[in-house]
């Protein structure tokens, strides 16, 4: 079970659900995949909803690897996530929201 508390989310991968979180090494991993020097242009790009699938995709993978998965992107190419694309958006929206909240959780 995710802990929001923590900056923590749930998302059922292939019927197996798993806890997601932005740690210290996801976020410098998501930078790199995302070729960026900053999290704020993403974070903007999820505020303004002009996100891409790319940005999801990553966003997911580094959630799970924060959260101990170690799989590979390849690994969610083929992979069913219930709820789907809209789903595997809004969890990322939710890390990005968790990973950088001071005060009260959000959902």
């Amino acid at each position: 079970m995710a802990n929001p508390w923590a900056g923590e989310v749930a998302l059922t991968v292939d019927g197996e659900p798993r806890v997601l979180k932005l740690t210290l090494g996801a976020l410098a991993e998501l930078e790199a995949a995302l070729q960026e020097d900053t999290l704020i242009g993403l974070i903007e790009r999820f505020e303004a909803r002009r996100f891409s699938s790319r940005d999801v995709l990553a966003l997911v993978v580094a959630g799970l690897r924060g959260g101990g998965w170690t799989g590979q992107t390849a690994d969610l190419l083929a992979a069913e996530i219930e709820g789907g694309p809209i789903e595997a958006a809004r969890v990322a929206g939710v890390l990005l929201v968790r990973a950088f909240q001071t005060s009260a959780v959000a959902g």
